[in-house]
């Protein structure tokens, strides 16, 4: 399986000859490429860095094969589209070719207590790849490599490193990563690695690696 890193959460997942992309948001210039050609996107939250509604609904109507995944805010913003907009919950599971995705988690990390917290799904990708959305929820499986945000309203560097601590994953991928500047960036990383003895890789957008 090969990844490729788009700005801020969004990634892209290749094998055998078929792509799926999660959370192509505003935030992520070239979502329309990445979402160009996908068998499938998948949504973890309704927040617009990660859910980028005019562009899914305008890759809907182009193509007639793309399906969606994600919370039911999703299919209220996009409408079914012949049922090709489906609704997901914590602990479903469903495949796309021969990707096999299972749902975790639930609701998105607090930002405050006057903020409300929309629904945040975690999707582990071939019982190897975890993406959490914006949360630190912590599945009750191994995971092999773990997408980290890393900036955000919600985001504290020390529950990072607890959340690292208890995934225990074999290598860690830094994603939400825009609203840190370049140094902000490789000091989380430093910080990070030092609390947890785990390197936190950040590819450049458009850079792929294989898994």
């Amino acid at each position: 399986m090969k990844l490729t890193k788009y700005a801020h959460a969004c990634v892209a997942l290749e094998k055998d000859g078929t792509r799926i992309v999660l959370d192509p948001g505003t935030f992520t210039p070239d979502a329309k490429d990445a979402v160009t050609g996908a068998a499938a996107v998948l949504i973890t939250h309704e927040h617009f860095d990660h859910f980028g509604d005019a562009l899914l609904a305008a890759a809907l109507d182009d193509d007639p094969e793309l399906r969606v995944f994600g919370p039911r805010a999703v299919l209220d913003k996009l409408g079914d589209h012949d049922g090709r907009v489906r609704v997901l919950a914590a602990e479903d599971t469903f495949s796309v070719a021969d990707f096999t995705v299972a749902v975790h988690g639930g609701r998105h990390a607090m930002i405050h207590a006057d903020i409300s917290c929309v629904d945040n799904l975690g999707y582990l990708i071939d019982e190897t790849l975890f993406h959490p959305g914006d949360s630190y929820f912590v599945p009750e499986v191994s995971v092999d490599t773990l997408l980290l945000p890393t900036s955000g309203p919600w985001t504290k560097l020390g529950e990072a490193a607890e959340y690292l601590r208890e995934v225990k994953p074999r290598q860690v991928l830094q994603i939400h990563e825009l609203m840190l500047s370049d140094l902000g960036q490789a000091s989380t990383r430093t910080i990070l690695a030092g609390l947890t003895g785990i390197e936190i890789t950040l590819l450049a957008p458009g850079q792929s690696i294989d898994l």
